[in-house]
């Protein structure tokens, strides 16, 4: 099934091309389903796992091909996640792939020799190999890999202490977890309050996933869910199959959120809760040379 994923140029062209048809931004998630339905891709596809992410294959590669056209200046983020076509770019309707792939290849045996001196070109083709974190996408570098790891490792009740505190984090009052972990079902109950105004019952499920929650698990959780909750909430380390995801937001049942892995980090970042943001300078060089 893995020769039938498509190829990185194919998803460059099409994450660009899916940010044209949102209007010129968007964010991860709305690239990555615009990009699937562009491509036309089956579940099947879709639910194979990557081997060294909480991502699905698709999906890691599709953030790799965010990542090769930032650095090929066609598009930039914002500090909110947003995703943005870049001004030079506002006019131009497509990108070629080989050409962003290229070109990304190019600054990959840069950064290599940077990192391990000597490069031929010869060993073009083997540079995530010879520097495996040059190869990964921004999305999913160095300490997001290393978080993700800790999480799995994490005793499953301090796990729950975790989600608990987050979610108060997030704006949840009167957060508790309702039974032990792994027994199905509902895990816990809170109360969100919108704008101060409107207050709506809570139940979530937390699973630490490495794989895929499927569509099952969201058809047995909403089965869970008594008449007085308002709102549902799936957390889970891994990622959602395109089945599950689809059944989630189903028009006529229960609708429940979803939070995978990669957002459950983020939010963890972004709130600041066992992840500390550490700045510092990238020097340009040509700068200082053609000054």
């Amino acid at each position: 099934m893995k020769k039938d994923i498509p190829s990185y140029p194919l998803l460059i062209e099409a994450t660009y091309d899916a940010l044209k048809q949102l209007g010129g931004s968007g964010k991860n998630d709305e690239i990555n389903q615009k990009a699937i339905e562009i491509l036309k891709l089956t579940n099947n596809i879709l639910d194979i796992m990557h081997i060294d992410t909480n991502l699905s294959e698709v999906y890691y590669r599709l953030a790799w091909a965010r990542t090769c056209l930032k650095n090929y200046s066609a598009i930039a983020n914002s500090a909110r996640s947003v995703w943005s076509i870049c001004p030079d770019y506002t006019t131009i309707d497509k990108v070629n792939g080989e050409d962003v792939y290229s070109y990304h290849r190019k600054k990959e045996m840069i950064s290599a020799k940077e990192e391990i001196g000597g490069l031929s070109e010869s060993d073009i083709n083997n540079v995530d190999t010879l520097v495996p974190d040059v190869n990964l996408p921004e999305e999913v570098k160095g300490w997001k890999q290393h978080l993700y790891k800790i999480l799995l490792e994490m005793n499953p009740y301090a796990f729950e202490r975790l989600t608990q505190r987050l979610l108060r984090e997030c704006g949840f009052s009167e957060v508790k977890v309702t039974k032990k972990s792994g027994d199905g079902g509902i895990d816990g109950i809170g109360k969100l309050k919108i704008n101060g105004i409107f207050t709506f019952n809570i139940a979530f499920q937390c699973k630490r996933y490495r794989g895929n929650v499927n569509v099952s698990e969201i058809r047995d959780f909403r089965g869970s869910l008594t008449t007085d909750i308002e709102k549902a909430l799936f957390i889970t380390t891994g990622t959602f199959t395109q089945q599950a995801i689809e059944d989630a937001c189903k028009s006529g049942k229960q609708q429940i959120d979803l939070m995978d892995g990669e957002e459950f980090i983020n939010k963890l970042a972004e709130l600041q809760l066992g992840v500390t943001e550490i700045k510092d300078y990238q020097i340009n060089e040509e700068f200082f040379s053609k000054i």
